[in-house]
């Protein structure tokens, strides 16, 4: 039971993340992979600034600050030197390696008698327990959040960037910025998924964030899947249902495990599911078409 209560756990680190892909590849059509940068960044900040007696609200500020910057700085490179996003992505992303590893100081670092979220506040004896309602609580806090945003002026005009750039360009928004707030928002999101792993996990690696992009966008699949067949729109349950993609991308894998599968081919197993889950409705409309 703990085995999948740890699953459910690393769900919820990693909503955030797959928050953040939403917001880039649904909201704004960019396939981000500065994600896989920003997701370590917000690690090796974490253990960086823990390690060396930082407060944890200031840590907190410092992880989202870095990775909205990551991520405006791939909004620049695409928009002000029209250079495609992805490509952009892959330069941020490997430029982050190295200030990565620099932060980092060496490719790993324990979280010794640190701070962390999971232990500020006490609320039950069990320490899977407590860290379940932390997280939860900060999770409902995001998706409320995001929510929000985009239902204000502004997000209709991020939401509309996505949809028709002409027809909103037209309208007199700068759609430039637009792209460049929503990948930094993006990117800010995915470091604080980083953060939060960081604690859980109690120690950071250079190569944490490798292939975690694939994580996201198997969450955020998973929760358009269910969007369609629901015929949901309203926007907080399609944010809800993303974290809920995150969380049954996680069980996935825990059950892959459970049943004995070589832990070395999990990468391959997390692909060939994001395959399942991309190949399904296609095929579904397919059949239906015939």
């Amino acid at each position: 039971m703990d085995f999948y209560l740890t699953a459910l756990l690393q769900g919820l680190c990693l909503s955030a993340i797959a928050l953040g892909v939403y917001l880039s590849m649904k909201i704004f059509n960019i396939p981000d992979i500065t994600t896989d940068g920003s997701y370590t960044l917000g690690g090796v900040v974490t253990a960086a600034m823990l390690t060396h007696q930082q407060s944890l609200w200031i840590t907190t500020l410092a992880v989202f600050i870095v990775g909205g910057i990551a991520g405006a700085l791939t909004g620049l490179i695409h928009t002000k030197l029209k250079i495609n996003a992805l490509l952009a992505g892959i330069l941020v992303m490997t430029a982050l390696y190295s200030i990565n590893l620099t932060i980092l100081g060496r490719s790993n670092v324990p979280l010794l008698n640190t701070p962390s979220i999971f232990n500020l506040i006490n609320i039950t004896g069990d320490s899977n327990q407590n860290s379940l309602i932390i997280l939860v609580v900060i999770v409902i806090l995001l998706v409320t959040i995001i929510g929000y945003l985009l239902k204000t002026d502004f997000g209709i005009a991020m939401r509309a960037t996505g949809d028709s750039e002409q027809m909103i360009r037209a309208m007199g928004v700068n759609t430039d910025r637009m792209k460049i707030t929503g990948l930094a928002l993006a990117n800010a999101l995915t470091a604080l998924s980083g953060f939060m792993m960081t604690q859980f996990q109690g120690f950071a690696d250079i190569n944490m964030g490798i292939g975690i992009v694939i994580t996201g966008l198997g969450s955020v699949i998973i929760a358009e899947t269910l969007i369609n067949w629901l015929k949901i729109t309203s926007i907080i349950w399609s944010l809800a249902l993303v974290v809920g993609g995150a969380i049954v991308f996680q069980m996935v894998l825990a059950i892959t495990l459970s049943i004995g599968v070589d832990a070395n081919l999990l990468k391959l197993i997390t692909a060939v599911f994001v395959l399942l889950i991309v190949s399904l409705p296609r095929l579904s409309f397919r059949r239906q078409n015939d």
